[in-house]
């Protein structure tokens, strides 16, 4: 499959390969390519489950969105910390939620 019919992985998610103070990704393009496709599933998974909990739970959009954060930064999950921001702040925008600024950032 050529470069020019695979998706766009975003300047966003690259980003979580490029150590501060470089330009180059620590990753090759097809790692980075790969996990950015689990990434994108995986926020798309992710909007019933959120859909869900908002209704169940009656809690705020906000709160849903650290829960589901919260879940991500577990042991042996799936996703790195960055992967799981990136994913969540992915969630809220596939909702058309607001996401909150913590969701994220660096501790």
């Amino acid at each position: 499959m050529s470069d020019e019919s695979q998706i766009r992985v975003p300047a966003s998610f690259i980003a979580l390969f490029v150590p501060r103070g470089r330009v180059k990704p620590t990753e090759s393009r097809e790692f980075i390519t790969e996990r950015h496709d689990f990434c994108e599933d995986l926020a798309s998974l992710m909007t019933e489950h959120a859909k869900a909990t908002l209704f169940d739970l009656g809690i705020a959009e906000s709160d849903v969105l650290e829960r589901c954060h919260r879940g991500l930064l577990v042991e042996g999950s799936v996703v790195s910390p960055p992967e799981a921001g990136w994913v969540v702040r992915r969630l809220a925008e596939l909702l058309e939620w607001a996401c909150p600024d913590e969701i994220g950032q660096p501790v």
